[in-house]
C-alpha cells in the first residue's frame, strides 16, 4: 500500500493515489502512518526532480493536487483518530514570498493540528509583513517558514531580520523548512530549528516550546 502511495504522487496519477489510500481504509491501516510512509515520501521525491530540473512547476503543482485529493479522503480517518486535548499553543505556518510551495508544509501543519497545536496555516507566497501580523494578532509562538526555491531562502532572514528590527524576536521560535534549507543555514540566519521531515518539525517544536 505505501509504495502504491508513493508512486501515486510520482507518477502523477490521480487513479491509483485515490484507489490506493481507498484500500488503506478498507485495510484499516493507521492513515498517519500511510502519510508519512506513502504520501509524504513521494512529495519528497517529486521535490527532489523538481530541484534537479527532472519535472517542472506543472507537474510540481498537480502533485500537490493529488496529495490534496488523497488528504480529504483520509481526513475523516484522521479525525477519528484524533485525541481531543487542550491546545498545546499557537503556530503561523506558511511559504514565503516568492514560492508556492505547498506540500511539505502542508503535511507539517496537519501533523502539528493532531498533535494538539493551533495551526494558522497562511498559505503560499506570503509576504514578511503578514507572517508578522498574523503571529501579533493570534499571539503565536512559532512562525514556521517553508521555502522550495533556493532563490527564495533569503525571504527566511528577511523575517527574522525583521522581528528583530521591532524588537519583537524574543517572542517567537522561528522554524524554517523546504528542500535547500539546511541546519548549516537555519544557524546563519539566527533562526530556532530545522527539520528534514514533517515528524521531525513536530519533534522539534515540542523540544522548543
Amino acid at each position: 500500500m505505501f509504495e502504491s502511495l508513493k508512486s501515486g504522487i510520482i507518477n502523477i496519477n490521480m487513479e491509483e493515489t485515490k484507489n490506493a489510500v481507498k484500500k488503506v481504509i478498507e485495510l484499516g491501516i493507521d492513515p498517519l502512518e500511510a502519510i508519512e510512509k506513502g504520501l509524504s515520501v513521494g512529495t519528497k521525491i517529486i521535490g527532489e526532480k523538481f530541484k534537479k530540473l527532472e519535472v517542472f512547476l506543472p507537474e510540481l503543482i498537480m502533485a500537490g493536487d493529488i496529495f490534496n485529493e488523497a488528504m480529504e479522503i483520509l481526513k475523516p480517518e484522521i479525525e477519528a483518530k484524533k485525541i481531543k486535548q487542550a491546545k498545546k499553543g499557537n503556530i503561523v505556518i506558511g511559504t514565503v514570498k516568492g514560492d508556492i510551495h505547498k506540500i511539505g508544509k502542508d503535511i507539517v501543519a496537519m501533523l502539528l493540528e493532531i498533535s494538539g497545536y493551533e495551526v494558522h496555516n497562511l498559505g503560499e507566497n506570503i509576504s514578511t509583513s503578514t507572517f508578522i501580523d498574523e503571529a501579533e494578532k493570534i499571539g503565536a509562538d512559532f512562525i514556521g517558514l517553508s521555502s522550495l526555491l533556493t532563490s527564495t531562502m533569503p525571504a527566511q532572514k528577511d523575517l527574522i531580520d525583521a522581528l528583530r528590527e521591532k524588537g519583537i524576536r524574543s517572542k517567537y521560535k522561528v522554524i524554517v523548512g523546504g528542500g535547500p534549507v539546511t541546519s548549516e543555514w537555519t544557524d546563519e540566519i539566527g533562526a530556532d530549528g530545522y527539520a528534514e521531515t514533517a515528524a521531525d518539525a513536530v519533534t522539534l517544536i515540542q523540544k522548543l516550546h
